[in-house]
């Protein structure tokens, strides 16, 4: 089977969905932490836990847009991912999923305490690692729910069903027992607690927090996500939050505080002093199916970000694949079942927790933020049906009070944490940018602004563009008179490679014009209509279409952010002798972006596009591959006649490489001609005879050269078809941009040594 989003069923009911969310919140957070939460705060404990329940709450009701907008596997990340991009989307997929991960190995760790107060068992030394008791029960407990969970999402969702409902009922009673034997002078000691470690606390109990999202994370498996996703992550919030209250006040006003400090089976013991053996056993059981819950849903959650990651190609989507007989992602599942059990082997409970809460802090933050940007932005298809109240005081507090409970938590574990973000966005810059094609809302947004906004913050955007997708061959216009030719040109090579063609109407504003007074008294009609003949021209052809009119104060150098910003591969542009500007204008701006190109270009003479006889010129080298490449293009497309042409001393061996050349770049079809002599002339005699004259770029690059008005060969002028020049996407070296280019004369792909001609100007440049 296919790893499809299709292919995961919906057999989530409402209640499923909220005991998701139950269930990881109860386990950790009333058997496991109060006693290290009591041991810093005294009963202000119980105020850490509703502080972080708040702050839950706020980001709840944010997820609860976005998921009813996008019922989609993922949850937080996915959210992050569309909204604020790849980038972000890297560090809140890399974050959620080894905060759940973290969190799944704490919540084990718990089992294995409880479990170790039936079976005593001893430590075990494996080499280097030893390993506690908690830990061993924990390493099996873990690999049973990792099992569980492979199997399939409905088993897991009617086991969470059964372990949540007897939960609620023991520390149902357990409360009662609490509050019938309540003291309230117990709760008075704050004094020497004091309430500086109070958000301390907060950070270390926020991991409780995280299974609201975690019902998100399955939106894709739930019955009309519609109406039962908010009723889950909100209620499963607010259950929590007021059972954590409850049952913490009644407990720390039972017993005195000494019972419940730094220990980590607090409930086992105040139960057996209120009820009795009974009791104990009863909580003992509690403690052993809320951890397990905890555990099982997580791992449940954690599985689902892989799976959408993998979906989104910010990993391997070798990771969807789904189980032919359970369907499940089960490589997604046993890759972090494999974290899970690491963790596990090398942590603590304290480190455990508290590297959960801050990755997932990190997550929900960008997740507040992604609100605000799909609100904003207003996307297409955007349209949730749970809208969060008091916009945007909601998000902006959910995403302040996020980030800012980091600080209070320990400093090794926001240096593990900071670990996990830079990792985050070297994963994208070095892997996922090259595989990833959706900018995601926010880029889109801002490029879409781009004449309005900051420069800093378009260039901080187009910066970190993804570089994956399909082909995309912008074409910029100026002149409706080349437009066409442009344009079919651009089309025949997108087709060729089953892509995209960009037209882009670059208009040059005066520099005393603010870009936004220039949008608001320009009229564009002339431009819209040269871009819809464009569209029109380029359907003809059977290719996808965009159309984008960009206001500029520079002219050609926008070309250059205006590929970066599309994301394209390929630059289809005119050069002729009409110039918008003075003649022979050298801009030593416009140098440096030519010698760091961001995609290829091809820059065409038009003396008419008959592409039916080719001439290409070629000593070899790069850019004569990217003609070639172009040449074989048109050849597929209009049924060309091509000829190559190599000028050497030897005919010979000429003839020797020229075939080799030819039979490596699929021109074996081609018309070979051996010259010798004068290069240029040779080009001239052979061009007499061709429509399209096609030649490589020299090593100094072209576009350099027709900025500075200086050409590469006299022939380019001389001929009378049209001439393409090609030259393919480059980038300069640190030492390069430092110490700048060796500017001693060098043979270009020719064969020839370049001499300037004739003049032209920089925006001769269609």
């Amino acid at each position: 089977m296919s790893g499809s989003d299709e292919e995961l069923a919906k057999d989530l009911g409402p209640l499923a969905a909220l005991t998701i969310g139950v269930g990881t919140m109860i386990g950790a957070g009333i058997f496991v932490l109060p006693g290290p939460a009591v041991a810093e705060l005294g009963p202000l404990a119980a105020l850490a836990f509703v502080i972080g329940g708040a702050i839950a709450l706020l980001t709840a009701l944010s997820a609860s847009e976005l998921g009813t907008a996008m019922p989609v596997s993922g949850g937080a990340y996915y959210y992050v991912n569309q909204g604020l991009g790849p980038m972000f989307g890297s560090i809140a997929g890399w974050g959620n999923w080894m905060g759940l991960a973290f969190a799944s190995a704490f919540y084990m760790y718990g089992f294995g305490e409880y479990v170790n107060q039936f079976v005593s068992i001893s430590s075990l030394t494996l080499g280097p690692v030893g390993l506690e008791p908690a830990q061993l029960i924990g390493l099996v407990g873990g690999a049973f729910f990792i099992g569980v969970n492979y199997v399939g999402a409905k088993e897991t969702g009617k086991l969470q069903n059964v372990i949540v409902i007897i939960l609620m009922g023991i520390l149902a009673v357990f409360t009662l027992f609490g509050l019938f034997n309540a003291d309230l002078e117990t709760l008075r000691p704050i004094d020497p607690f004091g309430w500086a470690p109070l958000l301390p606390v907060t950070g270390l109990v926020f991991v409780s927090y995280l299974g609201f999202v975690q019902i998100t994370s399955v939106a894709e498996e739930i019955q009309e996500p519609g109406k039962n996703l908010p009723r889950a992550v909100i209620g499963s919030v607010v259950i929590v939050t007021v059972m954590y209250a409850l049952i913490l006040l009644a407990v720390l006003a039972a017993v005195e505080t000494d019972v419940v400090a730094n220990n980590e089976t607090a409930v086992v013991d105040v139960a057996r002093m209120l009820i009795g053996p009974v009791g104990a056993v009863a909580l003992l059981l509690g403690g052993l199916l809320a951890t397990a819950s905890s555990a099982n849903a997580s791992i449940l959650a954690s599985s689902r970000i892989n799976f959408a990651m993998g979906r989104d190609k910010l990993i391997s989507p070798k990771i969807n694949e789904i189980h032919p007989r359970f369907a499940t992602p089960y490589r997604a599942i046993a890759i972090t079942g494999a974290f899970i059990l690491l963790f596990i082997a090398f942590g603590n409970l304290e480190l455990l927790a508290s590297a959960g809460s801050v990755l997932h802090l990190i997550v929900y933050g960008l997740l507040n933020l992604a609100l605000i940007v799909f609100r904003e932005a207003e996307p297409e298809g955007y349209d949730p049906d749970f809208t969060v109240p008091l916009y945007p005081i909601t998000p902006i507090l959910g995403a302040v009070f996020s980030f800012a409970l980091i600080a209070f938590i320990e400093p090794i574990v926001i240096l593990l944490s900071l670990g996990f973000v830079i990792f985050g966005v070297l994963w994208y810059l070095g892997y996922a940018r090259s595989e990833i094609e959706s900018p995601g809302v926010l880029a889109r947004y801002v490029l879409e602004r781009s004449e309005e906004l900051p420069h800093a913050a378009v260039s901080a955007t187009t910066s970190v563009q993804p570089e994956g997708g399909d082909y995309r061959v912008m074409v910029p216009l100026a002149n409706p008179a080349h437009e066409k030719h442009l344009i079919t040109l651009g089309s025949a090579i997108a087709a060729q490679n089953d892509g995209t063609v960009v037209a882009v109407n670059i208009e040059q504003v005066p520099d005393q014009t603010s870009l936004r007074a220039a949008r608001k008294q320009k009229d564009h009609e002339a431009a819209s209509h040269l871009l819809e003949q464009a569209r029109a021209n380029a359907e003809t052809y059977g290719v996808d279409v965009e159309t984008h009119v960009v206001l500029s104060h520079r002219g050609i150098e926008e070309v250059f952010d205006a590929a970066k910003r599309y994301g394209v591969d390929s630059c289809v542009m005119g050069w002729g002798p009409d110039s918008h500007g003075s003649p022979g204008r050298v801009e030593t701006r416009f140098d440096e972006l030519a010698r760091s190109l961001p995609c290829d270009f091809l820059v065409f003479r038009d003396r008419g596009f008959d592409p039916s006889r080719i001439l290409l010129p070629t000593a070899g080298g790069p850019d004569s591959d990217l003609a070639a490449a172009i040449a074989r293009a048109l050849q597929d497309q209009f049924d060309a006649r091509v000829t190559l042409l190599h000028v050497a001393d030897d005919r010979e061996r000429g003839r020797q490489f020229l075939e080799e050349w030819a039979a490596e770049r699929g021109l074996e079809d081609a018309t070979c001609t051996v010259e010798t002599g004068d290069v240029q002339t040779r080009i001239a005699e052979a061009a007499s005879d061709a429509s399209l004259l096609i030649i490589g770029a020299t090593e100094k690059g072209v576009l350099s050269r027709l900025a500075r008005g200086s050409l590469i060969l006299d022939v380019l002028e001389d001929v009378d078809c049209s001439v393409l020049l090609a030259e393919k996407r480059h980038k300069r070296t640190i030492h390069e941009r430092i110490f700048g280019t060796r500017r001693d004369e060098t043979a270009d792909e020719t064969g020839v040594t370049p001499e300037a001609v004739t003049p032209d100007s920089t925006d001769g440049i269609e």
